[in-house]
């Protein structure tokens, strides 16, 4: 017996309304008939603690977001037409863990997309 997954990321906002919206139509989290469960798709999920002086995300976040996507050029190539700023780095990349953007949605949260190597 044990934990078998994250059953939900929960955290504040000024306007969770509208962040919420923005998180759906934007990313496609959330939605179907009850609009707080979104049905992902199997995977692997990282959780891991940082050290508090970390300069991986932001020094004033306590977190970032990490979402796991499958075609992470379309992706960004849709945001970026949205006029979201995204963030990529050569330098983040590589074969064995595989290729990240950065993004931040409305209320300044860091989000980190994330595609994995091809298996």
């Amino acid at each position: 017996m044990g934990v078998t997954g994250i059953g939900g990321f929960f955290f504040r906002a000024k306007d969770p309304e509208a962040l919420g919206a923005w998180y759906k139509d934007v990313l496609g989290v959330g939605g179907g008939a009850d609009s707080w469960v979104w049905r992902q798709e199997a995977g692997p999920t990282v959780f891991a603690p940082f050290r508090a002086d970390t300069t991986y995300f932001a020094a004033d976040k306590p977190f970032m977001l990490n979402l796991r996507v499958a075609d992470l050029d379309a992706l960004t190539a849709t945001l970026a037409a949205k006029g979201i700023e995204v963030t990529t780095d050569p330098d983040w990349d590589a074969p064995e863990t595989g290729r990240f953007a950065r993004i931040h949605d409305p209320e300044g949260n860091p989000i980190e997309l994330w595609q994995p190597p091809a298996d």
